[in-house]
């Protein structure tokens, strides 16, 4: 039986400057060059699940009737992603503003635009369907509607709680992953003093908390898994995150564990990383299984050591 994903969610073209640091407030920085790239958190996990292989991956997003919906389409489309597209005539496609430093730091600013129109109604038949992947790019109220429909079906839901916001109960009481960063973790578990307070907190079956450049954990009911991140030179952190939650569902999907899971999701937001642009850097499965085949290259003990040291769990 083929696995299925379907990812519910937000899609952007990203207009991307880089400069020498992020501007402060009041400040002005000239840059240089310019691009832009199909992004958004939605799309660019739909890519992440859709590259990593084994699992179908189909999506349900909205967007303008406008010029700009047409490069985020076709690079869905490319990626082998199934689209369900809501179109809206009133509200132009999703557009997101990016600064992006030489240290590769960035600060982004979106314009939901279409974003916002998707509605209750407008997820498709989940037949099939293993995977619910969510993100908070939508209106609230459709992420619970979706999430409560997929959790009537049988279908397992993750929830990518970015950007932060408070989440209602109700909406936790139905996930079976959430997927944060420190920050996120913050607002989610309302500012805990320590990650072990943070986990605690969450009434989710399975908490995962990624941690930059020291790597991540995951809490599965009271077991703790971690995995340290891979070493490399970082040249553009968009959409690392995002790579990483599409390939661990993809993962999943098709029957992987979770330690191999998140190996593998560790790995393909490594090489994103290194690469200019949101789902332009995103890595294809042949790409993340040559970086787990170099041994040289795969996390040692000392990292998972310091890793374990510094969440002092």
């Amino acid at each position: 039986m083929t696995s299925t994903v379907l990812v519910a969610g937000s899609a952007n073209l990203d207009f991307v400057v880089r400069a020498a640091h992020v501007p402060a407030p009041g400040e002005t920085v000239l840059g240089r060059e310019f691009q832009t790239f199909p992004g958004g958190k939605g799309a660019n996990q739909a890519v992440a699940c859709a590259r990593a292989g084994g699992a179908e991956t189909r999506m349900l997003l909205a967007l303008g009737a406008d010029d700009f919906a047409k490069p985020i389409e076709t690079s869905l489309i490319d990626a082998g992603v199934q689209l369900h597209t809501v179109r809206d005539a009133q509200l132009p496609t999703g557009t997101a503003f990016i600064c992006l430093s030489d240290d590769a730091e960035n600060a982004i600013t979106v314009a939901p635009g279409a974003n916002m129109a998707l509605q209750p109604e407008h997820l498709p038949a989940l037949g099939g369907v293993q995977w619910l992947l969510l993100q908070l790019e939508s209106p609230l109220d459709s992420v619970l509607a979706y999430a409560r429909a997929a959790r009537t079906a049988g279908v397992k839901v993750a929830l990518n709680a970015a950007p932060a916001q408070e989440l209602p109960a109700e909406l936790l009481a139905q996930l079976d992953m959430l997927i944060v960063n420190e920050g996120e973790l913050a607002v989610v578990a309302g500012n805990p003093p320590d990650l072990a307070t943070g986990l605690e907190r969450l009434d989710v079956p399975c908490v995962i908390v990624t941690l930059g450049a020291r790597g991540c954990l995951a809490r599965v009911d009271q077991r703790i898994l971690l995995q340290p991140a891979f070493r490399i030179s970082p040249l553009d952190t968009t959409a690392a995150g995002d790579t990483f939650c599409g390939t661990l569902i993809a993962c999943l999907a098709r029957g992987g564990a979770l330690d191999r899971a998140l190996l593998a999701a560790s790995a393909a937001s490594a090489l994103a990383c290194t690469r200019l642009g949101a789902q332009s850097s995103i890595p294809d499965h042949a790409e993340v299984n040559a970086l787990l085949a170099d041994a040289t290259r795969l996390p040692g003990a000392d990292a998972h050591a310091a890793l374990a040291a510094w969440c002092a769990l």
